[in-house]
């Protein structure tokens, strides 16, 4: 089963990025990424189940796990062993999550994804948001070791053309944040109140590198995609229906629901859905 970790820094290149870092407040000095700001009660990692069969679970930007319980209980419930890990700088504070990149989340992701590996049979991956971009990642770099996919409104675009100058808006630290667009009335994300430009910088490169290698998607997919989105544009569905090379992809429109779908009215259209193609191609109810 190939395993590939994210791509390593070089002592040299590491100490000029550190010193880039230190001058232009961009990036950071090699090594883990902070911890020192506790975790918020609801933000806490979950596992559970003991199925053969499991998923990972992956939340997205300035949210937490929080969001994905639900599903993951449902899963659990219809037999699968399940993980959602805490991404780091998330489940804490805006300012945390500033001092972290792309590769800090996908590093726990894959760890994560390798844990729940080494314990089950076969293993797919979900992803709501960010987390689908950083599922589609998994995908890439662990090729058939990933199973099946299941995205909700996944991110690997934004249209919006302030995005092209995202390293430069980056110098200010944060603007009003993104979270909490869910249709269903007293729906709440528990997200961060302010975006860090910061990481959403790292974000963008992160999506490039999934865009720079769809081709190597051949898992099936299931693609969630609310009509009505106020975070992400439809430019991420279309990059995905070309660029993957799965032999099937679903996408099923979900018409009553924004951009936090798992926490919507169609939550439930979700879960159901994804049990059933998951265990379509990870076997029988374990």
């Amino acid at each position: 089963m190939p395993r590939v970790s994210p791509a390593s820094t070089s002592a040299p290149a590491a100490v000029v990025r550190g010193l880039v870092g230190r001058l232009t407040g961009y990036g950071r000095l090699p090594g883990p990424p902070p911890t020192s700001a506790p975790v918020l009660p609801h933000a806490a990692p979950y596992r559970g189940g003991s199925g053969r069969h499991g998923v990972l679970l992956c939340h997205g930007f300035t949210g937490s796990p929080y969001p994905m319980r639900p599903w993951a209980e449902h899963l659990e419930a219809e037999g699968f062993r399940v993980s959602v890990p805490r991404l780091p700088g998330h489940g804490t504070t805006w300012q945390e999550l500033n001092r972290t990149q792309w590769t800090d989340w996908y590093a726990a992701a894959e760890a994560a994804f390798l844990d729940l590996a080494r314990e089950c049979d076969h293993v797919a991956v979900a992803g709501l948001s960010m987390g689908g971009a950083l599922a589609l990642r998994l995908a890439e770099q662990q090729g058939d070791a990933v199973a099946a996919l299941a995205l909700v409104n996944p991110c690997i675009n934004i249209t919006d053309p302030r995005i092209r100058i995202s390293r430069l808006l980056s110098v200010i630290p944060s603007l009003a944040g993104i979270a909490g667009d869910i249709a269903k009335p007293g729906g709440d994300e528990r997200a961060y109140a302010r975006t860090p430009l910061r990481a959403l910088h790292s974000q963008t490169l992160l999506w490039a590198d999934v865009r720079a290698h769809l081709d190597r998607v051949t898992q099936p997919t299931q693609v969630y995609w609310s009509r009505q989105d106020h975070v992400v544009d439809p430019s991420s569905l279309a990059l995905i229906r070309a660029g993957v090379r799965a032999a099937e992809l679903e996408v099923v429109t979900l018409e009553r629901s924004y951009h936090v779908a798992t926490l919507d009215h169609d939550a439930e259209v979700i879960f159901r859905g994804s049990a059933d193609f998951f265990r379509r191609h990870v076997g029988d109810r374990a």
